[in-house]
């Protein structure tokens, strides 16, 4: 089982939805960045459950502590451990589910690969395993802000409802004034009221993230087997809700002509630029210099307490089921800060492989 990712910069994930606790290794940080328990904590906050009636109840602090790595509120080069303790679990909400797995969960595959499964939440494979992810990215965002690198992430679409594109300073703005995450403020209210509408009704709904990253140098990323939108794309579809990615433009592409999206170069003030940024940031694997932006499309949260139809693997058997338990009507708002996270692993990787961080030492 895989649970690593990065090639400088390392993140290692651990521990389960219903278990003791859950985690992140980070191996690779260079030392003498200044990072405290504080700068983490923000980041979890955003993901946190039963912060809004458009996530589930569930409550946690998800209090990070950590345990290695910091000498005198800096790194020491030293591999970063940091744990959140499991609070409030409710694991008899899943006894039901031991031989009968839920659909469009993880479930099927797991019984059949690992045999002894921990089913409680979904165990390993549980959305609460993306806290790795956010401590992971809680560094590297905090390593990237020592070359001006910013990264935000908003929900522009849930059902049918869009947002309207707004520059990325409003999106800075605007998103941490409503729960569902979305800079287009009217849009907002509507997704709110279909993501409620949804939950009243026992069900879910999907949407699309949208992560932007400015001041991202040109030159990061390998031409071949080691594309920075290669790498990526690999990390996003790792996020468990995931089923789609787009870098630029995406697929919008298939509709159009190479003279409509071709981005056309010119300089300003000795810079090179390009007019459009039809290819979000990233041309020949390669960053060029202007913002990267990818979207990921989110299913909607597969437990519901509609009745559907499962298998009993025990009896091999047809099985009706209702899904009970503390479940997100829609995911999308918190997976926000999972997109920024990973995003931010992939580039603060980046910037140690070619050159533009030290690997060892901040302050050389």
């Amino acid at each position: 089982m895989s649970n690593r990712i990065g090639e400088k910069f390392q993140i290692t994930s651990f521990g389960s939805s219903h278990g003791t606790a859950v985690g992140a290794v980070i191996d690779g940080c260079p030392a003498n960045l200044e990072l405290s328990a504080e700068d983490i904590q923000k980041e979890l906050d955003k993901r946190k459950p039963g912060t809004s009636s458009v996530t589930t109840p569930r409550k946690e602090s998800d209090e990070v502590q950590i345990l290695s790595g910091i000498f005198n509120r800096k790194t020491d080069g030293t591999p970063i451990t940091c744990i959140v303790f499991n609070k409030n679990q409710h694991s008899k909400d899943y006894s039901m589910f031991k031989s009968t797995p839920r659909p469009s969960h993880g479930d099927f595959g797991w019984m059949t690969k690992y045999g002894n499964y921990d089913y409680n939440g979904g165990g390993r494979g549980s959305g609460r395993v993306t806290i790795g992810h956010v401590i992971g990215g809680a560094v590297a965002k905090k390593l990237l802000k020592t070359k001006d690198i910013e990264i935000i992430s908003h929900v522009t679409q849930i059902g049918n409802i869009k947002a309207e594109k707004l520059s990325f300073d409003k999106i800075k703005e605007n998103i941490e004034k409503n729960p569902v995450r979305c800079a287009d403020l009217e849009a907002a209210k509507e997704m709110e009221e279909l993501i409620l509408a949804k939950k009243a009704e026992g069900n879910s709904v999907g949407g699309i993230v949208e992560t932007i990253a400015v001041n991202v140098p040109a030159g990061l990323g390998e031409p071949v087997f080691e594309r920075l939108d290669g790498d990526l794309a690999r990390i996003l579809m790792n996020i468990g809700a995931v089923k789609g990615v787009e870098i630029g433009l995406g697929f919008g592409v298939t509709q159009k002509t190479a003279s409509e999206i071709n981005d056309e170069y010119f300089i300003e003030d000795n810079i090179v630029k390009t007019k459009t940024n039809n290819s979000g940031g990233i041309i020949g694997g390669m960053s060029n210099g202007m913002p990267i932006v990818s979207r990921i499309a989110i299913k909607p949260t597969p437990s519901i307490s509609k009745c559907q139809n499962t298998i009993d693997l025990e009896n091999m058997e047809n099985k009706k089921i209702e899904i009970k338990g503390r479940h997100d009507p829609c995911i999308c708002p918190r997976v926000t800060v999972v997109a920024e996270s990973s995003t931010a692993i992939v580039l603060a990787d980046h910037m140690i492989r070619s050159g533009f961080i030290h690997p060892s030492n901040l302050d050389d």
